[in-house]
C-alpha cells in the first residue's frame, strides 16, 4: 500500500497537518495509538459529565487558527470571561500575577519589600553581569526574590519535580519571556488610565473555547478529512517498523488492532515521543542517540475527575496550588468553561497531579498508587480546604498521561540537540508537537506546527518549525480577536 504522507500521532499537531493536507487533496494516513483522538487536548465523557484533561483555553497570535476553528465550529466556538487564581495560605491571588492584587493581599509592607527586592536585583544586574543558567536565576533577576518565591519558584518545582536551580533558564525564556515587574507595573497603569479604568481586553481577560469540550476541534477535523478518500485516521494503531536508507523514510509498518499493514511513503510527520520513534527505526539509530534520548525526561500527569451533587464550587475556570504540602497542583471546574459539560444542578472538578512515572521524589508516588487511594487522598484534601463535602461526591474517575511535559533540566539541550541532529538527516521527516519535538508549547503552537509541516509538503518548502512558539511575548499576552 502507498500513502503520500504518514502522520504519527492524532493530537492537535498531527490532526492540524491532516486538516491542511486535506484542503489541498493530498493523500495521508494518521496513526493514533489511543482509541480516542486529541492527544493531551482530548475531552473525556462520563455519563452526562464531560471534562478536558486540563484547562485548555484557546488563545493565539495567529488569526489563521481562529478562522480555521470558527469555520468548523461556528456558534459552538464560544468566548469565555476568564478568572484564574492561585491559592496561598488561604488567600486568592490573580493569575497572571497582578501587582495591585498582590499588594492588596499582602499589605503595603510586603509590597514595598517586593519592589525593593526587585530594585536590588535591577541595580546588581547593572553593576555585574550575572550568569543566567537556571530558572531560579532568571526568575529572581526579573522579579526579585520576594515575588519569585510567592508562586513562581514553588509552583514551577511542583510541575517539574526538580529544584528551580536545576531547571534550565530556557523554560522561563520560552514560557514567561516578556513578563517582569516592569510589565506588571505597565499593566497596572494601563488599566488605570486607559479605557475608563479597565484597560484593553487581553487574553488575560477572555479566551475562546469549544462549547462541548476541546475535543470538538479535533472531532470536527476528523469529520472534515473523512469527507473524501484521500485521508484516513486510524486509532488504536502504532508504528512497529519504519524503514529508511539513512537519508529518507521509505515505508512505515503499523499494527492496527492486531493487524499489520505496511505503507510506502514519501513523507513522514511525527508527533510521537522520540523514544517510540527511534525504537521503530530500521536500521536502528546509533547507540549514542539511544543513550541521549534516555536522558530526556517527561513529567507525567494524573487527573482525577470528581462528579458532585452540588451546584457550584468557585467562579474560576481553574485554580493553582503552589504550596508544597498540597499534593495536587491545579484544579478546574469544567462548567465554568461551558455549561454544556455538566448536567443542570450538578458540578464537577478535574484535579491534576504532576508526577514521575517511576515515582522518584514523589511523596505519594501518585502514578503507581492504586486509584482508590488517589481518590481518597484527593477528597481528603478537597474537604480539608473547604471545597467539597465527602457526601457530595457522586463518583470518581482517573486518567493518566505518561508524556505530558518535556523536562528542561540543565542538561536537556545537549541531549536534545544530539537526537535532533540525527533525526534531521532524514529529509522527508518532520517533527511536530510537544512530545514529537521535545519542546513545551501550547495548543495553538501545536496546531501551527502541524499546519506548517503540511505546507512544507504542499509547497515543497522548508519553513523552520523550530521558530514556532518563540515569539518574544509572554504566552498569556496579546489582544483577543473579536
Amino acid at each position: 500500500m502507498k500513502s503520500d504522507t504518514v502522520i504519527l500521532g492524532g493530537g492537535p499537531s498531527g490532526l492540524a497537518a491532516a486538516f491542511e493536507l486535506h484542503k489541498y487533496n493530498k493523500d495521508f494516513i494518521v496513526v493514533e495509538k489511543e482509541d480516542k483522538i486529541g492527544g493531551l487536548a482530548k475531552t473525556l465523557h462520563f455519563g452526562e459529565f464531560s471534562t478536558d484533561i486540563g484547562p485548555h483555553r484557546f488563545f493565539s497570535q495567529t488569526q489563521y487558527l481562529y478562522d480555521m476553528i470558527e469555520s468548523m465550529l461556528g456558534e459552538k466556538w464560544i468566548k469565555v470571561n476568564r478568572l484564574t487564581r492561585f491559592l496561598m495560605k488561604g488567600r486568592y491571588f490573580l493569575y497572571p500575577v497582578d501587582l495591585k492584587n498582590v499588594i492588596t493581599n499582602l499589605g503595603i509592607a510586603r509590597g514595598v519589600r517586593i519592589i525593593l527586592d526587585y530594585l536590588k536585583e535591577f541595580f546588581l544586574n547593572k553593576l555585574r553581569k550575572k550568569q543566567i543558567r537556571s530558572f531560579e536565576d532568571v526568575a529572581v533577576s526579573e522579579f526579585g526574590r520576594s515575588l519569585a518565591e510567592l508562586n513562581m519558584l514553588n509552583y514551577t518545582e511542583k510541575i517539574w519535580g526538580l529544584p528551580c536551580d536545576l531547571i534550565s533558564a530556557d523554560w522561563f525564556q520560552q514560557r514567561i519571556k516578556g513578563l517582569s515587574i516592569r510589565a506588571l507595573l505597565y499593566d497596572m497603569l494601563l488599566k488605570k488610565f486607559i479605557g475608563g479604568g479597565e484597560g484593553p481586553k487581553t487574553l488575560v481577560d477572555q479566551f475562546y473555547y469549544p462549547e462541548t469540550g476541546t475535543s470538538l476541534i479535533y472531532e470536527s477535523i476528523v469529520n472534515k478529512v473523512s469527507e473524501n478518500a484521500n485521508g484516513v485516521v486510524k486509532t488504536s494503531s502504532i508504528p512497529v517498523n519504519i524503514k529508511h536508507n539513512g537519508k529518507n523514510i521509505l515505508e512505515v509498518t503499523i499494527n492496527e488492532k492486531g493487524t499489520t499493514k505496511t505503507f510506502e511513503t514519501t513523507n513522514l510527520i511525527s508527533s510521537i515521543p522520540w523514544n517510540e520513534l527511534l525504537e521503530a527505526l530500521d536500521p536502528a539509530p546509533p547507540k549514542s542517540v539511544i543513550e541521549a534520548v534516555d536522558h530526556l525526561m517527561f513529567r507525567s500527569h494524573v487527573s482525577v475527575f470528581i462528579t458532585l451533587d452540588k451546584e457550584k464550587i468557585f467562579d474560576d475556570q481553574w485554580l493553582y496550588f503552589p504550596e508544597r504540602e498540597v499534593p495536587f497542583g491545579r484544579m478546574m471546574e469544567p462548567k465554568n468553561f461551558s455549561k454544556e459539560l455538566t448536567p443542570e444542578g450538578k458540578t464537577s472538578l478535574m484535579v491534576e497531579y504532576f508526577c514521575w512515572e517511576d515515582g522518584r521524589f514523589d511523596k505519594y508516588n501518585i502514578w503507581n498508587l492504586p486509584k482508590e487511594k488517589v481518590f481518597k487522598l484527593t477528597i481528603k484534601w478537597l474537604e480539608k480546604m473547604g471545597f467539597i463535602k465527602k457526601e457530595e461526591v457522586i463518583d470518581c474517575y482517573i486518567h493518566k498521561e505518561r508524556y505530558a511535559y518535556p523536562v528542561y533540566d540543565l542538561f536537556y539541550k545537549k541531549y536534545r540537540d544530539h537526537v535532533k541532529e540525527y533525526l534531521d538527516q532524514f529529509e522527508n521527516l518532520q517533527l511536530i508537537g510537544r512530545a514529537g519535538n521535545f519542546r513545551y508549547n501550547n495548543q495553538d503552537h501545536a496546531l501551527e506546527m502541524g499546519i506548517i509541516a503540511a505546507r512544507n509538503i504542499i509547497e515543497g518548502k522548508k519553513y523552520n518549525l523550530e521558530k514556532i512558539g518563540t515569539e518574544n511575548k509572554y504566552f498569556e499576552r496579546g489582544t483577543l480577536n473579536t
